[in-house]
């Protein structure tokens, strides 16, 4: 991954999920399937598109049980609560070492932060997952300060998030370069006045 950032930009807003740590959604999608799920996970959950219970996750505003209680009404009655969590977390690959790489390199030039949309099944794993993977406190090493929507009450692309970050760090969004994975969270960035940034995969 190879981002060219202006020479203007002070500060950079990263995504992690589809940005910096690997994901794939056709897996969480494929487990909730192989659960038995009476529903098509490819119609309410997905890169593009989810239902509100997973909106309402991300914000924080139901709990990991309420959230796994949510979901069983599209599941047999007899899974359990480590095959959601396992099913749910499936998506998560990794955060490669290249990326962590670019990060070093960038943050000797500018500020570094992270804002993302996440839950708090996801989260821990994720974390979990990039200090064993790397260091302990990996992310706090690279970034001045990390945002969870999940502990923010509040998800992409509401203006009110990325007003938030540009608030609490006293940032000029014409020389912060946001950059995320999904157009309509670009579209939010841009209404707060931020530089923008939209990763595409590599074909």
């Amino acid at each position: 991954m190879n981002y060219q950032v202006s020479k203007k930009i002070n500060a950079v807003i990263f995504d992690l999920g589809g940005v910096l740590f690997d994901i794939d959604y056709t897996y969480t999608q494929q487990a909730f399937r192989q659960l038995g799920a009476t529903t098509d996970f490819n119609m309410v959950y997905s890169q593009q598109k989810q239902a509100g219970i997973f909106d309402e996750f991300e914000k924080g505003n139901i709990s990991p049980a309420q959230f796994r209680d949510g979901l069983r009404k599209w599941l047999p009655s007899h899974i359990t609560d480590e095959q959601i969590d396992n099913a749910w977390n499936a998506l998560l690959i990794s955060f490669p070492p290249d990326k962590v790489e670019l990060l070093e390199n960038l943050r000797k030039k500018y500020q570094l932060f992270l804002l993302s949309n996440t839950n708090e099944i996801h989260l821990p794993e994720v974390i979990n997952r990039i200090d064993n993977a790397h260091t302990p406190g990996q992310m706090g090493k690279l970034f001045i300060k990390e945002y969870y929507s999940c502990r923010m009450g509040l998800r992409k692309p509401e203006k009110v998030i990325y007003e938030r970050v540009i608030t609490e760090n006293k940032l000029d969004p014409s020389t912060t370069l946001f950059i995320d994975d999904l157009i309509q969270n670009i579209e939010g960035a841009k209404t707060a006045g931020l530089q923008t940034l939209h990763c595409t995969p590599l074909v």
